[in-house]
């Protein structure tokens, strides 16, 4: 086994890993960080999200090359075009792919080995809260189910736990203030 292989488990440099956990314990400032994006419509349901800096580990971060885009639209169902997820769509991705990444990295540091993990996940949602149709009908998800699936010689009763540890995951969970200020441009 090379050493590349042997410092990595899940994919995942334990070496680095163990380091930033250190580096986090003993200085936790470093363990801050604000995330961004950028968003403009499009044409109706379409619009498009830019994300290429952050902070984190104390200083500002931003991609080399060309920001990251994303995409959001709606279906033709809901009236527009379908040339992207929806936004109640990129929540479920995002769900699952911070659980999924959550769950390796601690397997990894906790040295359990995961030879895969797939997952899926399905929502319901009524629109009748997001027209405005009855105020008793919440305008974003009312349930979310999730199976995530891991193959692993490890234990189990642990890694069936450390998808609790999601920053998405928890932030769903247990909802944060979103504060929203609109300004108005001539």
């Amino acid at each position: 086994m090379n050493t590349e292989q042997k410092d990595t488990l899940n994919g995942v440099d334990v070496q680095a890993l163990h380091a930033t956990i250190g580096a986090i314990r003993n200085e936790p400032r470093l363990g801050q960080f604000r995330f961004r994006a950028r968003n403009r419509s499009v044409e109706g349901g379409l619009n498009r999200s830019e994300i290429k800096e952050f902070y984190g580990a104390g200083q500002e971060h931003r991609t080399e090359d060309e920001p990251f885009v994303l995409l959001n639209d709606e279906p033709p169902v809901l009236l527009s075009g379908d040339q992207a997820p929806n936004p109640v769509e990129y929540i479920l991705h995002g769900l699952l792919g911070c659980m999924t990444t959550t769950t390796a990295y601690h397997a990894a540091a906790a040295g359990i080995p995961v030879e895969s993990i797939t997952s899926e996940i399905e929502g319901d949602l009524d629109v009748q809260g997001m027209l405005r149709l009855d105020p008793d009908v919440r305008p974003g998800y009312r349930e979310l189910r999730a199976v995530l699936r891991i193959k692993t010689t490890g234990d189990r009763e642990t890694l069936a736990k450390l998808h609790q540890y999601s920053p998405v995951y928890d932030t769903l969970a247990r909802p944060v203030p979103i504060k929203v200020r609109v300004e108005f441009v001539d």
